[in-house]
């Protein structure tokens, strides 16, 4: 999955050159759906130093996917697959669904429980009369080499700078510092050293007291609705000073951005080859929902809930042209609401949904990294050197191809 290079590259013409498109006269049309969603109810991410509970109450394992996240991703994908009926087919067919998630059991897990809700199988696709269910292949690729849709990333030197630069800043300081006193008694209570906590450490006992609460766990004395309440302002703050407080735009073309630029670029493919292709799914983090909301400039400030979901939905116009609209859904007790990209309606068209999110695209993203190997990381380049290592490993078959022939010819006649 590319990157999109700047407007003024013949891309920028292609999609433009969609957009005026004329079909003469056809109804709106809905042409592709991208989603993206955050797993589903999971067990703490980890255990602190003095929790009584520990992983015992978690059979599955810290980190894993539970039953009722299983059941949230189900029921999301009995909601798409109401939203979407009569556009994508009633049985799975993989031309028209492609689905990537991250390289971690639980978000694995919950794109197959989703994908169990959005394709139940009918009669002719039961494989076992006694499992109402089909396999549906999911790709993914190595955590270490995922820029999609893992963040923030460790393998960015100019991010972590920014976020250097960020933690220095007075309204940054000012917060952390009147929270000192606090973070001291939640390291004494949880037996952290009080050096090494901080927000981040703040937010991993939130996530602890938070799953453990969630399930009906007996608490600690300490943790009082006042103390989870804090916990949590602290853990949005955090959150926050990933996509805001600080050069915005350019923490959002190291993050968020890429992934923007990869769903307009998989939609004017899609348009551009006339593909059968209606839905790529996403299964992710909320912090990939985070970064792309961040550099949308769309996200709320509220922590992305279990199995919430971020949807553009791609419209062909009566005029021919195209139209982009976003969806949030974050709850299953009501509709997605809209979200609109600041300077654009709900339908926002194509050509101006590019105009407007241009500026967190990133043109080479090594580069931006300010990585010593940045030379290395563009997709135009890595097909040249994959090309270039393929010519070379050519030649070299056929080269000893051709000597093996002339060894055996010689030594037929010797």
């Amino acid at each position: 999955m590319s990157r999109r290079q700047p407007l003024s590259a013949p891309f920028a013409l292609i999609i433009l050159s969609l957009a005026g498109t004329q079909l003469g006269g056809q109804a709106r049309t809905l042409r592709m759906v991208t989603v993206l969603y955050r797993h589903g109810d999971r067990a703490p991410i980890d255990t602190y130093p003095k929790d009584p509970h520990k992983d015992a109450p978690w059979p599955g394992g810290l980190q894993q996917l539970t039953q009722e996240g299983m059941q949230q991703q189900f029921e999301l994908g009995q909601y798409l697959r109401a939203r979407y009926q009569g556009f994508l087919s009633r049985s799975y067919r993989r031309q028209e669904i492609y689905v990537r998630s991250t390289d971690y059991d639980r978000t694995l897990m919950s794109a197959q429980a989703n994908l169990a809700g959005l394709f139940p199988p009918n009669r002719s696709e039961l494989w076992n009369p006694h499992i109402w269910w089909q396999p549906i292949p999911v790709h993914t690729v190595p955590v270490s080499q995922d820029r999609l849709l893992k963040f923030p990333m460790k393998d960015c030197p100019r991010y972590h700078e920014l976020m250097e630069e960020t933690v220095q800043l007075p309204q940054y300081r000012d917060k952390i510092d009147g929270w000192k006193d606090f973070i001291k008694d939640i390291a004494n209570h949880t037996g952290y050293s009080v050096e090494g906590t901080g927000p981040r450490r703040a937010w991993k006992v939130y996530d602890t007291l938070f799953c453990q609460k969630t399930h009906n766990l007996s608490l600690p004395e300490w943790a009082t609705p006042q103390v989870l309440a804090t916990l949590e302002e602290i853990s949005t703050f955090e959150v926050m000073s990933h996509v805001g407080f600080h050069k915005l735009n350019e923490k959002a073309r190291l993050t968020g951005g890429i992934l923007v630029d990869t769903v307009l670029r998989n939609f004017s493919e899609v348009v551009r080859r006339s593909l059968p292709l209606k839905m790529i799914m996403y299964s992710a983090h909320d912090s990939t929902i985070i970064a792309l909301q961040g550099a949308l400039k769309v996200f709320n400030g509220r922590h992305p809930p279990y199995a919430a979901c971020h949807i553009f939905e791609f419209y062909e116009e009566t005029d021919g042209s195209y139209s982009v609209s976003m969806l949030y859904r974050n709850t299953s007790r009501q509709p997605p609401y809209p979200l609109v990209l600041p300077g654009c309606s709900f339908s926002c068209p194509l050509h101006r949904f590019i105009e407007l999110t241009e500026p967190v695209i990133p043109d080479d993203w090594g580069k931006e990294c300010r990585r010593a190997d940045a030379t290395d990381y563009g997709p135009g380049r890595t097909l040249i050197a994959l090309s270039a290592v393929a010519v070379i490993l050519g030649l070299a078959t056929l080269t000893l191809a051709v000597l093996y022939g002339r060894l055996r010819k010689r030594y037929r006649t010797m």
